[in-house]
């Protein structure tokens, strides 16, 4: 078998598992991408050697969801460790929580008539090698944002979306429910879903069960093209208790608690175990 048919079952086998449960439709979609997404957005970031941007930081209640900024942590660490400059780009309260152990980059909260020039400006500073947006919401079709209840949260929504929009680089995002940025590439398939569907398009959709899991996926063609496996790094517990302490929630039960999307932390484990065992790292 050439290497080409490797890579694409490969690349099957990754896409798959990290739809299998099928929590929020994204199995059901999946159909409306083109096989190999996680292996084209990984040779991207690959090729980074100065600044990606990471947008994350979904907004529930008066704090933010453990679901992103896990999967933006495990992505950072990993793209610092291969020699890029990671900036976890996301507005308050999120911000100002990663801001002493993370380069971080503030954005505003709430529609105000400066943001297209927020990002113009952050963009000429850092010049990304590419930019990821991992569980951030996405503008609906009317302009606003919406959680997976249909209810607006624009008034506590930092736009990322800007960042995708002007960009000169390669953008990428990750989603998990159809109301974050990317989802725009889908928006057909999206339309039997009980949601308010993001409109906003990037160069590479990737979707998994959870959002933070998406990262993973990454992680796992990082770990064979630098033979290091990077997965093994992932701690996900790890990393809820150090979100829990500065005051995020899960996403669904909207408590204080070590889980991401109502699910405790042993599935994300075995989510990185399964793919630490596609890649022959396990």
């Amino acid at each position: 078998m050439n290497n080409k048919l490797i890579d694409a079952a490969l690349s099957k086998q990754i896409e798959d598992a990290l739809v299998a449960r099928n929590l929020r439709g994204m199995k059901t979609v999946q159909p409306a991408l083109q096989s190999g997404y996680y292996q084209r957005a990984a040779r991207v970031l690959n090729k980074c050697k100065g600044h990606v941007l990471i947008g994350t930081g979904f907004p529930v209640v008066d704090t933010f969801e453990t679901d992103g900024p896990v999967g933006a942590i495990a992505l950072y660490n990993a793209l610092e460790k291969l020699g890029a400059t990671p900036v976890l780009v996301c507005g308050p309260p999120v911000s100002q929580a990663l801001a002493k152990d993370f380069r971080v980059h503030e954005i505003r909260v709430g529609e105000h008539q400066e943001r297209a020039l927020e990002a113009f400006q952050a963009l000429y500073r850092y010049h990304p090698d590419a930019i990821v947006s991992i569980e951030r919401p996405g503008q609906a079709a009317d302009g606003g944002y919406y959680n997976m209840r249909g209810e607006s949260i624009s008034p506590r929504t930092a736009c990322f979306d800007t960042f995708v929009n002007h960009a000169k680089c390669p953008t990428i995002a990750i989603g998990d429910g159809g109301n974050e940025i990317g989802m725009g590439n889908i928006s057909e398939a999206l339309k039997d879903l009980d949601i308010v569907s993001s409109a906003t398009q990037v160069d590479e959709l990737l979707i998994a069960d959870v959002s933070n899991w998406g990262a993973y996926g990454i992680l796992a063609y990082l770990s064979i093209w630098n033979e290091c496996d990077l997965l093994a790094d992932v701690k996900p517990l790890e990393i809820l208790e150090y979100l829990s302490n500065l005051g995020s929630v899960d996403g669904v039960t909207r408590l204080n608690e070590l889980t991401e999307d109502g699910l405790d932390p042993k599935e994300g484990e075995a989510v990185l175990l399964e793919l630490r065992q596609l890649i022959g790292m396990a």
